[in-house]
């Protein structure tokens, strides 16, 4: 019996709550699911945090499907039973520092970690099995039948029993010790759903930088997740692969990034594995193939009109105006088009060692050119990517949109890929990667797949199932990946590249240079890194009394998203204080409005300081300065009602210990974070 799993690479996110969780949402740019306790889905989400301002993890559900596209439940006819077997780890701890584009493959041999002697994490650990001791690894899990729930913890072995499992560091001086990775959960009806853990970081040195420090571990996890399907009627078990991803909270899950993860998975299937061989195969594009617009190029026109509201973008607020009729294939639209696409930088050619690439221009008659986003690498002199570009088979179409080989048919064929495997990693960052949000750039690279949207799993050709996981091996030279490899490139803590990597002030002269004396080059430009997952300039939404004293400010003013927490440390502790951007007008698809909700206004303090106050000159105190901040005495929070002292009490109840910053100066925060304007 033919049977599929879906999503083939689900996305599960952290949350703080103890009390309840959500589930992903299902396709691109939509909401999560209230759930009960079994998992079992209630509808589109409510709230994103429970009554003591905690966040809801959200689990990933995995299905069976049938060749007939009717899904497989328990409740199937001769269905005996459904076996998941699901191996989470983290293993960022093990592996190097995040260099932004050093050990990318892609760029060929001469950029792997030990040509450019990117140096390790921890690098005290020496040994291979003092390295392997650096991953959390708490072994695979299993589950089957129906309400059944298991842990990702300590007290719960693994399978096999005698699996050598790792809990590096389960008591830490600053943070919280990383003592669990997570839950599987099944419902009523069987179906597979993966919890992470709770958004826990700890450590025993300063944090120093945007890419963490030694010694610290987070609760980010990834790895494969396997089902076997059992019958009553003599058939043979049927056995499926999947993988997951446990990754950040998405705080504006209905903005999507102009690339996100669904189009960087495709443009790899498409030039490596010929997943749409009319458009390309052997990685060669047909110059005569049809794109359709609905299809191919209204969803990038939809994510350049949702920016506005998570960045300053007027710019690019200018490619979803409509100037002209988008849907026109006609001779006479034609220069329309082609001037619209020529504000598209092409892809740079990672074949080509020259900085002289597209992606390092910045204007085209003095506009800036699409997208105005920072590119995966404008940090750092070497292997520089300044601005960002969409992906070769999004910049192919778009081109094939300009020249008028497209239908704009609201009925189109679909590509060859489920909805559900689009729908769940399409709400990830796809570019840039520097190193990302979820994932980072190993997953442009086609070596850790075994085909479109698959990832390759290490186990079944050189098994780890008694030895444990690798430190050391780069699945991007092949081989599969192992539990932990899809994510063990992001910052330890995750927190601390979230609270950095907003903003960046850009040298757009120079193609050969990022930074000089470890500062932007000069002159720059403002640019943004993933606004749809770290937001930055965001409206005010509340309409009440009482929830306008809360936050100090009128309903529709613009304000900086992650004010109020003011340093790496505060994010690690406070990040679940930050808003989710919801759209207020849903009912009426065109006319979004977006705003702020659910943020903990309770737990910041506010002042306004006078202009005065800093320049001696009393006749500058005619105006001042909005300061948000987070009280040091917990009392005073208390103070302020009963929901205050319920977030109050519930961060105490974490045992968080507090965290000391030193700034590595070998290694400066990235520009442009540190001024709110």
């Amino acid at each position: 019996m033919e049977l599929t799993i879906h999503p083939s690479v689900g996305i599960s996110r952290l949350g703080n709550s103890s009390e309840s969780f959500c589930l992903s949402p299902e396709g691109i740019g939509q909401l999560p699911y209230e759930a009960d306790a079994n998992g079992n889905k209630l509808g589109p989400i409510i709230e994103f945090k429970d009554e003591k301002g905690q966040i809801k993890r959200q689990g990933q559900v995995f299905k069976l499907y049938q060749q007939d596209g009717v899904e497989l439940t328990l409740d199937t006819a001769h269905v005996k039973a459904i076996n998941w077997t699901v191996h989470l780890a983290n293993k960022k701890a093990a592996w190097y520092q995040y260099n932004e584009l050093e050990g990318n493959l892609l760029y060929g041999k001469e950029n792997s970690y030990a040509n450019q002697k990117t140096p390790l994490r921890n690098a005290t650990k020496k040994t291979y099995e003092e390295r392997q001791k650096l991953i959390v690894d708490p072994g695979p899990r299993e589950i089957s039948g129906s309400q059944q729930s298991v842990g990702f913890d300590q007290c719960t072995p693994p399978v096999p029993a005698n699996y050598p499992i790792s809990y590096p560091n389960d008591k830490v001086t600053s943070g919280n010790a990383i003592l669990t990775l997570g839950d599987l959960k099944t419902d009523d009806q069987g179906r597979l759903i993966v919890l992470g853990g709770y958004g826990h970081a700890g450590g025993d040195e300063p944090l120093i930088s945007y890419g963490g420090s030694d010694t610290w571990h987070d609760d980010i996890a990834d790895g494969p997740v396997y089902c076997t399907v059992e019958f009553d009627d003599g058939r043979d078990p049927v056995s499926l692969q999947a993988w997951v991803v446990v990754g950040s909270p998405d705080f504006a899950p209905e903005i999507v990034n102009i690339s996100n993860l669904s189009d960087s998975m495709f443009d790899v299937a498409v030039r490596n594995f010929n997943l749409v061989p009319d458009m390309c195969f052997d990685g060669k594009y047909n110059e005569d193939y049809k794109a359709n617009y609905q299809r191919d190029i209204l969803p990038i026109v939809k994510r350049f009109s949702r920016y506005q509201w998570v960045a300053n973008v007027q710019s690019m607020a200018a490619f979803s105006a409509n100037t002209f009729d988008y849907t026109d294939n006609s001779e006479q639209n034609r220069a329309n088009r082609e001037n619209y696409c020529a504000y598209f930088r092409e892809p740079d050619d990672k074949s080509n060692p020259s900085p002289l690439q597209p992606q390092q221009i910045l204007f085209r008659n003095d506009f800036p050119k699409m997208p105005l986003n920072s590119g995966s690498n404008s940090v750092s002199n070497q292997t520089i990517e300044k601005f960002d570009a969409l992906s070769q088979t999004q910049q192919f179409l778009l081109g094939q949109w300009a020249k008028g080989h497209f239908e704009s048919t609201e009925i189109f064929e679909l590509y060859n890929v489920n909805p559900l495997d689009q729908g769940s990693v399409g709400n990830c960052v796809g570019l840039p990667m520097c190193p990302g949000i979820e994932v980072t750039w190993s997953l442009q690279n086609p070596a850790i797949y075994s085909a479109p949207y698959t990832i390759s799993d290490q186990k079944g050709q050189n098994g780890y199932s008694n030895t444990g996981l690798s430190p050391s091996r780069d699945e991007c030279e092949g081989g599969g990946c192992e539990p932990g490899d899809l994510t063990k490139r992001m910052a330890c803590p995750w927190q601390a590249d979230f609270f950095q990597c907003t903003v960046q002030n850009i040298n757009f002269t120079n193609p050969e240079k990022n930074k000089i004396s470890g500062q932007p080059l000069p002159p720059t430009y403002y640019s943004y890194w993933w606004p749809p997952q770290s937001p930055w300039d965001v409206l005010a939404g509340e309409t009440t009394v009482v929830g306008q004293a809360d936050s100090h400010l009128s309903a529709g003013e613009q304000v900086n998203y992650q004010r109020g927490i003011n340093s790496f440390v505060q994010m690690v502790e406070h990040w679940s204080a930050l808003a989710f951007i919801r759209d207020q007008n849903a009912q009426d698809a065109d006319y979004p409005y977006f705003t702020e909700t659910e943020r903990n206004n309770v737990l910041f303090s506010y002042k306004e300081v006078s202009t005065g106050e800093f320049t001696g000159n009393p006749e500058d105190n005619g105006t001042s300065i909005p300061v948000f901040y987070i009280e040091s005495q917990t009392d005073k929070v208390k103070a302020r009602g009963h929901r205050a002292a319920l977030m109050v009490e519930a961060m105490e109840s974490k045992a968080f210990k507090a965290i000391k910053v030193a700034y590595n100066h070998s290694q400066p925060p990235r520009s442009g974070r540190r001024v709110r304007r």
